[in-house]
């Protein structure tokens, strides 16, 4: 059993679902449980997704608990054209796997959060990929866990360059600006792993060849999601060279923070019409001492890549 825990907050779609992989992987940290969220996909499909994922990967001791339907300033959610161009219309490549045999807790996601902040305290690592609809609404909950919890590193936000929804506005913040703001207003540990990094860490078909090569069903059922992703990179022509690793940047980040630079920052969302959605340093806070918020602006690539490859081959191979 590894000291510190952690729970993924996922709207699963393929980097989701890559991140899933590594934080099964990796030996430093445990899974002990994902919250479901909407976003590439509607919040019901993106937990059976998580779900049949563990289930792949022999992992059926991990719960899954439902987060929230849609965001905290609108009453539904339909997923966007463009999520399933690039994620499928099932989030996972369109790629079948089987019916998952564990259901999703009866406890909601909410609560799951305010429950493990205050058994696992600075233990505890929250890694948000999609939404930060969940987590803010914890908060609203139980402000206290904003002390308690250890680290909460997100997907999510651009400082340094442009956003991928709008010019300022990156996917994950977009689909809920005012819960992200409340987030990073919060007094939690932030680290943020945004656009300006997550966009230079590459991967390709010569890598996802290598899974097929296991010769597994996870390896091969991997494969076939990520190419799906990697195609729909190219022909929407987001990048030609290959998917961006979003997601699983961020775990790997949580785990070893020497992954990547950051300038330490008082950070807030405009979630108001004009710039919604954009993730700056907070003027009023300049020179206040101690920011909650770490920016990552730079990453060692080639040493996340290798190390990314290495974790997934080994979970990969084995199922």
């Amino acid at each position: 059993m590894a000291k510190k825990k952690m729970i993924l907050d996922l709207d699963t779609g393929v980097d989701d679902a890559l991140a899933l992989a590594y934080a099964v992987a990796d030996p430093e940290v445990d899974l002990i449980g994902i919250v479901a969220s909407y976003g590439n996909n509607l919040l019901d499909i993106c937990a059976e997704n998580s779900l049949k994922l563990l289930e792949l990967l022999g992992q059926t001791d991990v719960p899954v608990y439902k987060g929230l339907p849609h965001s905290s300033t609108t009453d539904s959610f339909e997923v966007m054209q463009v999520s399933k161009d690039i994620h499928g219309n099932n989030g996972i490549g369109d790629v079948e796997l089987p019916t998952p045999k564990r259901a999703v807790e009866a406890e909601s996601g909410v609560d799951f959060y305010i429950e493990a902040a205050h058994k696992y305290g600075k233990d505890l690592i929250i890694i948000p990929t999609g939404p930060m609809t969940n987590l803010a609404a914890a908060l609203e909950k139980d402000p206290e866990i904003a002390h308690l919890i250890g680290n909460v590193t997100f997907m999510g936000g651009a400082l340094t360059v442009e956003g991928n929804v709008t010019d300022v506005a990156e996917a994950n913040i977009n689909q809920d600006a005012k819960a992200a703001n409340t987030v990073l207003q919060s007094d939690l540990p932030l680290t943020m792993v945004g656009l300006d990094v997550t966009l230079r860490t590459l991967l390709t078909k010569k890598e996802t060849q290598q899974w097929r090569d296991l010769g597994t069903k996870a390896g091969k059922a991997y494969a076939d999601i990520t190419d799906f992703y990697i195609d729909a990179y190219y022909n929407l022509d987001i990048d030609k060279n290959g998917c961006a690793l979003h997601d699983p940047l961020a775990v790997g980040v949580s785990i070893d923070p020497t992954f990547v630079q950051t300038i330490s920052l008082f950070m807030k969302v405009d979630y108001e019409e004009h710039n919604y959605g954009r993730t700056i340093g907070d003027n009023s806070r300049l020179n206040d001492p101690n920011p909650n918020v770490k920016v990552a602006v730079n990453v060692d690539k080639e040493r996340y890549l290798k190390v990314f490859m290495e974790r997934l081959n080994s979970v990969l191979k084995e199922h």
